[in-house]
């Protein structure tokens, strides 16, 4: 008996495999995402049982799967619409909502009866933002961020309770009215994560250049103290960032110094110069006797 032939239309072993491999990858960076979304919650629930330490800690573990699932979508390919705006609305939460509701029960809870007001002026502030983010950049900063970043302020406020335990804070700051100066940081955060001050993206890593070693290295140091000194180096870390964009872009202002390329803009060089470039044929505008292949009449 001859074999039938096989029907061109019918997927073979490898093909029938495709569907389902590329839908598990498709929902991999949802599920860093929904990561994210967990340790916010459980922020919440562990700052509403007094546990403000791990509270703090867990909105830092959230920054971190916010930081890799837009890594994980850029490597796979499967970036979308549905994952950007997924990716706002558990940011909301986990570095709006959260720190704020942290920082109401640090310095808020027995003060006046107003004073929450200081944690809704703040997530007002992150939504804002996270909303302002997808309009203007897509749900993803090519050059640099408009405005300081939710994640950034989020857990700035959220590693504050860390780093108030060391010994140093105790030994050395702790007399300093952090009442009043965190209520002005949460003001300040909230009025930099609308505003238009361009903050830097987290560099990329590679080995193929001078520059990327230098920056791996960079990086790799960072990594390191953040595992070996973690309290000391969140706080700390988040609020130099902070600071250096804005006296960054202060500095530049006033010294007139801004880069030739509005840093503001997010467009690539290549894009730049695809919008700017235009072909125009001027032929018409020649006269017959002027344009190419046709002598003058006076030769």
């Amino acid at each position: 008996m001859s074999a039938l032939p096989r029907d061109p239309g019918v997927a073979r072993g490898p093909d029938r495999r495709r569907p389902s491999l590329q839908r598990g990858v498709i929902i991999l960076p949802s599920a860093f995402t929904l990561g994210n979304l967990f340790f916010g919650i459980y922020a919440i629930v562990a700052a509403s049982r007094g546990d403000l330490e791990w509270a703090g800690w867990f909105i830092i573990f959230a920054g971190i799967l916010d930081m890799l699932d837009g890594r994980v979508a850029r490597f796979t390919r499967t970036g979308s619409a549905f994952g950007a705006e997924l990716d706002s609305l558990v940011d909301a939460i986990s570095f709006g909502v959260a720190p704020g509701l942290i920082m109401y029960e640090i310095f808020f809870y027995d003060a006046a009866s107003w004073s929450w007001t200081l944690s809704y002026v703040y997530i007002v502030a992150a939504v804002v933002r996270l909303a302002r983010f997808n309009v203007e950049q897509g749900g993803e900063a090519k050059r640099h961020f408009n405005g300081l970043p939710s994640p950034s302020a989020g857990m700035t406020l959220a590693s504050y309770y860390p780093f108030s335990q060391t010994p140093f804070f105790q030994t050395y700051l702790s007399d300093l009215p952090w009442e009043n100066i965190m209520a002005m940081a949460m003001v300040l955060l909230g009025v930099l994560m609308v505003s238009h001050v361009p903050y830097a993206k987290v560099p990329r890593i590679g080995f193929r250049t001078r520059k990327g070693l230098l920056t791996t290295a960079w990086v790799l140091t960072l990594v390191f103290l953040a595992l070996t000194v973690p309290r000391y180096y969140f706080f700390t870390s988040l609020v130099l960032y902070t600071v250096w964009g804005l006296l960054r872009s202060v500095l530049l202002g006033l010294l007139e110094r801004l880069p030739e390329r509005d840093p503001l803009l997010d467009l690539d060089e290549d894009d730049e110069g695809a919008e700017n470039e235009r072909t125009m044929d001027y032929t018409e505008l020649t006269p017959p006797d002027r344009r190419a292949g046709t002598p003058p009449e006076d030769a």
